[in-house]
């Protein structure tokens, strides 16, 4: 295929060829699909999860990998919510090894196929992993280990959603003033401040520094509360976690605003952000008014995975949107995608 005929065909526009040279309109829409169907399937996982923390139900049921010697015990009490999280991860995990086994057969990208063996080895130690949190008893170091790879793991599952889309693409022109590379630095940074943020939140929860400040906005009735309690200080952190999450956001929002307002596919997902933020919010503040009632605090978990999830998009449409700012730059990437 001739590089005068792409380029007459899309009339001086990029073509939409991966790094690996696979074309978008050869992928499989159902690949994209299951995709999606595992990254909501995994959101709705963490809200499960959560539901086991926020009830105490963590050792309800004490033997791993079975439950009271039983493959489906009494669900019952505690057992409900955590035996109904192992049966959540079990279908998760059927679904990731699926959605690799297929990608693997039928995707040409290599770096997608690695992205999709990477989600396979997250799940299968985040499995391991809740095995050791249960038969150690709920060490803190385990429990939040555990904790943050499920965020890591919803960063797979999001990914591979967008990236097996049939028209995602590489780089492209764009008119927008400044540099979209710059956009993704900025986008970036929120997303690593929001993973710092969940961190520190698996922190306060399993080291139980929920309550360690009972009032909110303020601390003690003041602005900076007494640090001589070491889950004081947890707790503190994660609050000015809170206002750094906020800036980032914010930053990140007036700058896609400015730059990219006629883009939907960055507006609609910064809108997002910004709404789920508000909404981040109202659920700490209810956490704590609330005395970490069930759903408030589960919630509020399962918001967050969903803000650091937002915040992915945005860094992969961000690089998907980077400026080639000449013509002859255009023409010699398109040189090296396609094919002759």
């Amino acid at each position: 295929m001739g590089l005068s005929n792409q380029e007459s065909s899309t009339q001086g526009s990029l073509i939409r060829v991966s790094a690996d040279g696979a074309s978008g309109r050869d992928r499989s829409p159902w690949i994209h699909g299951f995709a999606i169907l595992t990254a909501w399937c995994t959101f709705g996982l963490i809200f499960v999860g959560g539901l086991v923390t926020s009830t105490g139900s963590g050792l309800a049921v004490p033997d791993w990998p079975l439950a009271f010697g039983q493959v489906f015990p009494e669900m019952v009490g505690g057992v409900l919510y955590e035996h109904g999280h192992r049966m959540a991860a079990s279908i998760v995990g059927l679904l990731t090894v699926a959605l690799t086994v297929w990608i693997c057969v039928k995707e040409e990208r290599k770096s997608v196929r690695w992205l999709a063996l990477l989600g396979l080895g997250a799940v299968i130690l985040q499995g391991l992993l809740g095995g050791i949190t249960v038969l150690l008893e709920l060490p803190t170091a385990v429990s939040v280990t555990h904790a943050l790879l499920a965020q890591v793991f919803l960063c797979v599952t999001v990914a591979l959603a967008m990236v097996t889309h049939p028209r995602w693409g590489g780089p492209r022109r764009v008119k927008a003033s400044g540099t979209a590379s710059d956009i993704q630095k900025l986008c970036m940074a929120t997303t690593a401040v929001v993973f710092l943020q969940l961190l520190l939140g698996a922190l306060m929860r399993h080291t139980h520094a929920g309550l360690s400040i009972p009032d909110f906005p303020l601390a003690f009735g003041r602005w900076i509360p007494p640090l001589s309690d070491p889950r004081v200080v947890i707790h503190f952190m994660h609050r000015l976690g809170a206002v750094a999450v906020t800036g980032f956001v914010c930053w990140t929002v007036a700058v896609l605003f400015r730059r990219h307002s006629n883009d939907p596919k960055l507006i609609r997902p910064a809108c997002g952000l910004a709404a789920l933020l508000v909404f981040q919010i109202i659920l700490g503040a209810l956490t704590i008014w609330t005395r970490k009632a069930v759903i408030p605090t589960t919630s509020h978990v399962t918001v967050g995975a969903a803000v650091l999830a937002v915040s992915l998009i945005l860094v992969l449409r961000s690089w998907e949107r980077r400026e080639i700012r000449t013509p002859a730059e255009a023409r010699s990437w398109v040189t090296e995608q396609v094919p002759a």
